[in-house]
């Protein structure tokens, strides 16, 4: 990872790790895509990148007292720019 994500900090940060794509939130870190995690440097690397986010992710979450679930994001319609 060569910038710091710091997982739940904003609405902004994306991350890569071979073919996952790692978007941040205020209120969850989503995953998306797939990665082979091979037997070879490569593979290697890709494991310690989602081991560490993984770990920051735990680290967050643990520290702070947490709802059961949570409700699902509001969402607004807007009027379509183009009609």
């Amino acid at each position: 990872m060569s910038k710091k994500f710091i997982p739940y900090a904003n609405e902004a940060d994306v991350l890569h790790i071979g073919g996952l794509t790692v978007e941040n939130r205020l209120d969850r870190v989503t995953l998306s895509g797939d990665i082979d995690l091979t037997q070879d440097q490569a593979g290697l690397e890709h494991a310690r990148e989602l081991y560490k986010l993984l770990g920051d992710v735990l680290v967050k979450l643990e520290a702070q007292s947490l709802p059961t679930k949570l409700p699902p994001p509001k969402v607004k319609k807007v009027a379509n720019p183009f009609e």
